[in-house]
């Protein structure tokens, strides 16, 4: 008995383009910066049916950040799953690797950093915390790495958000070196758009 691929309604593929949509603007203007009215204009939906999909900009970009958070747990779970080597260094490095590609998108990186600017709002802040926890403690468990190690994971994809936003990689100065010092990035040098 073969199954049949479920198709997506038109309201789950309009739903998905609202999604794609708010990523994209809310990493460019980010949260305070953004109207529903341009999200919508960029999916091509009204924003009368984004509200309906979405009843406020708070869980529009709470969804948003959610997504990138799905993303960045599947590229560290396909980059775990990948690797050959199970140690805690190897497994922290290829999740590393992995997310160092996938922020190589400026739009899932701004929209972290974003995110991290508007905390203050408590959706939004709840969110960023329920992000951050589900990275650290998948981090934890496929790497078995210690919890020191997996602190500094952390804080080095931090520095990687710092490195690749103020384009230090780029900046030949003595100072910016020192901060960018053996950290390389896949080419994100594209801007927003």
């Amino acid at each position: 008995m073969s199954r049949t691929p479920k198709t997506l309604s038109t309201s789950d593929v309009r739903r998905e383009a609202v999604i794609a949509s708010a990523i994209t603007v809310f990493a460019r203007t980010g949260y305070l910066g953004t109207s529903v009215a341009t999200i919508a204009q960029d999916a091509k939906i009204s924003q009368a049916y984004v509200f309906k999909l979405f009843p406020s900009k708070e869980l529009l970009f709470v969804t948003a950040l959610e997504r990138c958070f799905e993303l960045v747990l599947n590229a560290m779970r396909t980059a775990a799953d990948s690797s050959s080597d199970h140690t805690p260094e190897a497994m922290l490095e290829a999740m590393g690797q992995a997310y160092a590609e996938l922020i190589a998108d400026r739009a899932l990186l701004m929209l972290q950093v974003h995110a991290q600017s508007s905390a203050s709002v408590p959706e939004i802040g709840a969110a960023l915390r329920n992000g951050l926890r589900d990275v650290t403690l998948f981090v934890k468990s496929r790497s078995k790495a210690p919890d020191l190690a997996v602190q500094q994971f952390i804080a080095y994809g931090l520095l990687c958000h710092l490195i690749v936003v103020a384009d230090l990689d780029q900046d030949g100065a003595d100072w910016a070196r020192i901060i960018a010092a053996g950290i390389s990035h896949p080419d994100y040098s594209s801007p927003l758009t």
